[in-house]
Protein backbone atom coordinates (compact mmCIF):
# COMPACT_ATOMS: atom_id res chain seq x y z
CA UNK A 1 0.00 0.00 0.00
CA UNK A 2 2.88 2.53 0.64
CA UNK A 3 5.55 0.92 -0.72
CA UNK A 4 7.76 1.99 -3.87
CA UNK A 5 7.20 5.26 -3.66
CA UNK A 6 9.88 8.28 -4.04
CA UNK A 7 9.88 12.01 -3.13
CA UNK A 8 7.90 13.04 -6.32
CA UNK A 9 5.56 10.84 -5.22
CA UNK A 10 4.74 12.55 -2.05
CA UNK A 11 2.38 15.76 -1.53
CA UNK A 12 2.35 17.87 1.52
CA UNK A 13 -0.54 17.32 3.86
CA UNK A 14 -0.62 13.78 3.27
CA UNK A 15 -1.09 11.63 6.52
CA UNK A 16 -0.31 8.21 7.43
CA UNK A 17 -0.44 6.03 10.53
CA UNK A 18 1.43 3.24 11.63
CA UNK A 19 0.21 0.54 13.75
CA UNK A 20 -0.10 0.93 16.98
CA UNK A 21 2.14 -0.61 20.13
CA UNK A 22 1.38 -1.05 23.68
CA UNK A 23 3.81 -0.06 26.98
CA UNK A 24 4.09 -2.73 30.00
CA UNK A 25 5.43 -2.01 32.92
CA UNK A 26 8.38 -4.83 32.04
CA UNK A 27 9.68 -3.10 28.67
CA UNK A 28 9.05 0.63 30.33
CA UNK A 29 11.94 -0.88 32.67
CA UNK A 30 13.78 -2.34 31.07
CA UNK A 31 14.16 0.42 28.82
CA UNK A 32 14.58 3.01 31.27
CA UNK A 33 17.24 0.63 33.54
CA UNK A 34 19.57 0.90 30.31
CA UNK A 35 19.26 4.01 28.93
CA UNK A 36 16.90 6.58 30.72
CA UNK A 37 17.66 5.22 34.80
CA UNK A 38 15.97 8.33 36.08
CA UNK A 39 13.64 6.92 39.39
CA UNK A 40 10.18 7.90 38.14
CA UNK A 41 11.12 5.72 34.95
CA UNK A 42 12.73 2.74 36.74
CA UNK A 43 11.75 2.59 40.27
CA UNK A 44 7.49 1.84 40.96
CA UNK A 45 7.67 2.64 44.47
CA UNK A 46 9.65 5.85 44.20
CA UNK A 47 8.22 6.78 40.96
CA UNK A 48 4.23 6.77 42.58
CA UNK A 49 5.89 9.61 45.24
CA UNK A 50 6.97 11.23 41.96
CA UNK A 51 6.31 14.29 40.10
CA UNK A 52 4.03 11.99 38.13
CA UNK A 53 2.25 10.03 40.62
CA UNK A 54 3.42 6.30 39.29
CA UNK A 55 5.96 5.14 37.06
CA UNK A 56 6.50 6.37 33.04
CA UNK A 57 7.93 5.46 29.38
CA UNK A 58 10.91 7.56 29.14
CA UNK A 59 9.89 9.89 26.77
CA UNK A 60 13.07 8.57 24.65
CA UNK A 61 11.33 5.49 24.74
CA UNK A 62 8.04 6.51 23.21
CA UNK A 63 9.87 8.48 20.61
CA UNK A 64 11.98 5.04 19.38
CA UNK A 65 8.87 3.21 19.19
CA UNK A 66 6.60 5.57 17.15
CA UNK A 67 9.64 5.99 14.82
CA UNK A 68 9.93 2.53 14.81
CA UNK A 69 6.31 1.76 13.85
CA UNK A 70 6.08 4.32 10.75
CA UNK A 71 9.69 2.22 9.73
CA UNK A 72 8.07 -0.83 10.14
CA UNK A 73 4.75 0.33 7.54
CA UNK A 74 7.02 0.63 4.93
CA UNK A 75 5.79 4.26 4.13
CA UNK A 76 9.57 5.45 3.54
CA UNK A 77 11.29 2.42 2.95
CA UNK A 78 11.80 3.20 -0.62
CA UNK A 79 12.69 6.96 -0.15
CA UNK A 80 14.66 7.14 2.78
CA UNK A 81 18.19 8.03 2.49
CA UNK A 82 18.56 8.91 6.04
CA UNK A 83 18.21 12.19 8.05
CA UNK A 84 20.24 14.71 9.51
CA UNK A 85 18.57 15.24 12.67
CA UNK A 86 14.78 15.39 14.34
CA UNK A 87 13.34 18.92 15.18
CA UNK A 88 11.02 20.12 17.53
CA UNK A 89 10.65 17.19 20.12
CA UNK A 90 7.82 17.59 22.76
CA UNK A 91 6.79 15.18 25.32
CA UNK A 92 3.23 16.06 25.83
CA UNK A 93 1.89 13.80 28.62
CA UNK A 94 3.23 10.67 30.28
CA UNK A 95 3.34 7.54 29.31
CA UNK A 96 2.12 4.57 31.95
CA UNK A 97 1.88 1.09 31.69
CA UNK A 98 -0.89 -0.08 29.78
CA UNK A 99 -1.18 2.85 27.18
CA UNK A 100 -1.75 2.35 23.63
CA UNK A 101 -0.11 4.38 21.46
CA UNK A 102 -1.01 5.14 17.54
CA UNK A 103 1.81 6.84 15.52
CA UNK A 104 0.66 9.59 12.75
CA UNK A 105 2.90 11.13 10.31
CA UNK A 106 2.17 14.21 8.19
CA UNK A 107 4.19 15.70 5.20
CA UNK A 108 5.28 19.28 6.06
CA UNK A 109 7.02 20.13 3.35
CA UNK A 110 9.00 18.39 0.08
CA UNK A 111 12.38 20.38 -1.40
CA UNK A 112 14.34 18.68 -4.32
CA UNK A 113 18.16 19.41 -3.92
CA UNK A 114 19.78 22.00 -6.19
CA UNK A 115 23.05 20.77 -5.69
CA UNK A 116 21.93 16.85 -6.04
CA UNK A 117 19.02 16.46 -7.99
CA UNK A 118 18.58 12.60 -7.55
CA UNK A 119 17.56 13.51 -4.20
CA UNK A 120 15.63 16.26 -1.55
CA UNK A 121 14.65 16.72 1.52
CA UNK A 122 10.96 15.83 3.39
CA UNK A 123 10.22 17.53 6.93
CA UNK A 124 7.51 14.99 8.73
CA UNK A 125 5.49 15.54 11.58
CA UNK A 126 4.80 12.57 13.80
CA UNK A 127 2.43 12.94 16.46
CA UNK A 128 1.95 10.03 18.81
CA UNK A 129 -1.92 9.38 20.96
CA UNK A 130 -2.31 7.47 23.68
CA UNK A 131 -6.61 5.12 23.80
CA UNK A 132 -7.77 7.96 24.85
CA UNK A 133 -6.82 10.47 21.42
CA UNK A 134 -4.12 12.61 23.81
CA UNK A 135 -1.65 13.67 22.08
CA UNK A 136 1.57 12.33 24.05
CA UNK A 137 4.50 13.11 21.75
CA UNK A 138 5.14 15.29 18.93
CA UNK A 139 8.77 15.44 16.75
CA UNK A 140 9.57 16.62 13.09
CA UNK A 141 12.03 14.28 11.66
CA UNK A 142 13.94 16.20 8.38
CA UNK A 143 14.35 13.00 5.90
CA UNK A 144 16.86 12.82 2.96
CA UNK A 145 14.67 11.32 -0.03
CA UNK A 146 15.56 9.91 -2.76
CA UNK A 147 14.02 11.20 -6.29
CA UNK A 148 13.08 8.39 -9.13
CA UNK A 149 14.75 10.23 -12.00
Amino acid sequence: MYTGRYLDDFSIGERFKADSFTLDEPKILEFAQKYDPQTFHTDKKAAKDGPYGGLISSGFQTLNLCFCKMVQSGVFNTVCMGGPGIDEVRFLLPVRPGDTIQTEAEILSIKPSNSKPDRGVMRIQYRGFNQNSEEVISFIIIMIGKRNI
